[in-house]
C-alpha cells in the first residue's frame, strides 16, 4: 500500500473540518463520505466530488472503498462504527471522546487487541502543543523530581444559552452523555494523564447540572485527585464562566511549572524542598528559586499532525501520538469526576463501569427532555434540578 484510502463518517463540525484538509497529507486520499443527513451529505458531496458518498456507515464499511476511516459521529456512536470497522480489517482514527462511558472505551480497547495488524488512533491534537509536549518532557524527565501537587483552572470554556440551543443532541444525556467533562474537556482530561504517566487512585467531586444553563447535565465541577505516590490534583472547570483561567501548574520536589498565557514558566528549586524541609534549621524560610521561561516551539496544536502521523503508522509503522487505547484513561477520569460529583461520594479507580451506566441511565430518565427549548431561553432554576442523589447535583 503506498497511499491510505479514507472514509469520514460523520459530517457535522468535526468531520468536515478534517475532510478539508485532506488535500495537505501525503500518502492519503479521501476516499469516501457518510453522513445519515442527507443535507449534510449533498453538501459534502458538492465539495469532494470525487469521493463516494454512503448514507450509512454500514455501508461504507462493507464498500472496499477505504483502508481507514476517521469516525466524527455523535460519542455515543464511536464504539459501535469502531468495532465495526475492526471487523470490516479497517483502521480506525476516532474524534475524541473515545466513548462516553469507560465501558465502551474498554470494549473498544478490547477490540483493537483482537486486530493487531490494525492501528486505532484518537485526535487528541493537544498531544502536539508545544508547551505540553514541554511539560511532558520535563515532568517525566525528571525536572520536577517526585510531584507532590498538579492544580488546573479550566474555566475558558464559556458557552451562551443560543450554542446550547443550537443541536438537539446538545447537553443532554441521552444524546452527549454528559456536558462540560464529555464535551470541552476531554483534551484537558487526557492531559492529565498523558503530562504525568500517572492515573488517580481516588476521586472527590462537586457536579452542578445546569447550574448556569438550562441544561440537564453538568455545566461546572470541581474535584480533587489523589495518586498512590501521595500528590493531589485540582481540576475546576465550567461553561458558565467569563472571564475564564487557563492556568496549570504542576509541582514537585525540585520546583514548580506554570502554564498561562501561552507561556511555561520553571520555578526551579535551588535544593531539593524535601532536603530544605527536613535538614534546614530555620523555623520560617523562603528557599531561593530561580523563574525561568522556557523557549517553546512556535507550532500551533493541530488536529491534521495527528492524522498524517496515523497515515504514517499504517504506512510506516510510525509510533501513534495518541493510541486509541489511550483514550480510556482521560475519560475515565471524567467518569470519575462526575459519579462523584452527582453521588457526593468519593470514587476509586479503577471505576465501575457497570454502576456509572446506570448513573447515567437513571440521569436520563430523570432529566431527559429538560435541555433549553430556545436560543434566548432565562437559566432554570436550580432547584428543578435537584438530583435523587440526595438533592444535592
Amino acid at each position: 500500500m503506498n497511499s491510505v484510502r479514507f472514509g469520514i463518517i460523520g459530517l457535522g463540525n468535526m468531520g468536515m473540518y478534517h475532510a478539508n484538509y485532506f488535500d495537505s497529507l501525503e500518502n492519503a486520499t479521501l476516499a469516501a463520505i457518510c453522513d445519515i443527513d442527507a443535507k449534510k451529505l449533498d453538501n459534502a458531496a458538492a465539495k469532494f466530488p470525487k469521493a463516494s458518498r454512503f448514507a450509512t456507515h454500514q455501508e461504507l464499511l462493507a464498500s472496499n472503498a477505504v483502508d481507514a476511516v476517521l469516525v466524527a459521529t455523535p460519542h455515543y456512536q464511536h464504539g459501535e462504527i469502531t468495532l465495526a470497522a475492526f471487523d470490516k480489517n479497517l483502521h480506525v482514527l476516532c474524534e475524541k471522546p473515545e466513548a462516553v462511558t469507560v465501558t465502551e472505551a474498554r470494549r473498544m480497547n478490547e477490540g483493537a487487541a483482537k486486530h493487531p495488524n490494525l492501528k486505532f488512533g484518537i485526535d487528541f491534537q493537544m498531544r502536539t502543543s508545544p508547551i505540553m509536549k514541554k511539560i511532558r518532557e520535563m515532568v517525566l524527565g525528571g525536572d520536577l523530581g517526585e510531584l507532590s501537587r498538579l492544580t488546573w483552572i479550566a474555566t475558558s470554556w464559556f458557552r451562551t444559552n443560543a450554542y446550547y440551543a443550537s443541536g438537539g443532541w446538545r447537553a443532554t444525556w441521552a444524546g452527549e452523555g454528559g456536558g462540560v467533562l464529555i464535551n470541552q474537556c476531554p483534551h484537558n482530561l487526557d492531559q492529565l494523564f498523558w503530562l504525568t504517566g500517572m492515573m488517580p487512585k481516588r476521586v472527590t467531586a462537586v457536579a452542578q447540572l445546569g447550574k448556569t444553563h438550562p441544561i440537564e447535565v453538568e455545566d461546572e465541577v470541581s474535584a480533587i485527585l489523589e495518586y498512590e505516590n501521595g500528590a493531589t490534583g485540582h481540576f475546576i472547570t465550567t461553561t458558565g464562566e467569563t472571564p475564564g483561567t487557563d492556568r496549570l501548574e504542576i509541582a514537585g520536589d525540585k520546583g514548580k511549572l506554570v502554564a498561562e498565557g501561552g507561556k511555561l514558566t520553571f520555578r526551579m528549586l535551588r535544593q531539593s524542598m524535601k532536603h530544605i524541609r527536613e535538614t534546614d534549621p530555620s523555623m520560617f524560610i523562603l528557599p531561593e528559586c530561580w523563574d525561568t521561561e522556557i523557549p517553546l516551539a512556535k507550532t500551533q496544536p493541530d488536529a491534521k499532525l495527528i492524522t498524517q502521523n496515523f497515515v504514517n503508522a499504517i504506512l510506516k509503522d510510525e509510533p501513534l501520538i495518541c493510541p486509541g487505547i489511550d483514550g480510556v484513561k482521560g475519560l475515565e477520569i471524567g467518569n470519575a469526576m462526575l459519579m462523584s460529583g452527582i453521588t457526593r461520594r468519593p470514587v476509586e479507580l479503577p471505576i465501575d463501569g457497570g454502576a456509572y451506566e446506570a448513573m447515567i441511565k437513571e440521569l436520563a430518565q430523570k432529566y431527559g427532555g429538560r435541555k433549553i427549548a430556545g436560543a434566548h431561553a432565562g437559566a432554570a432554576p436550580q432547584s428543578s434540578m435537584a438530583s435523587s442523589f440526595g438533592g444535592r447535583a
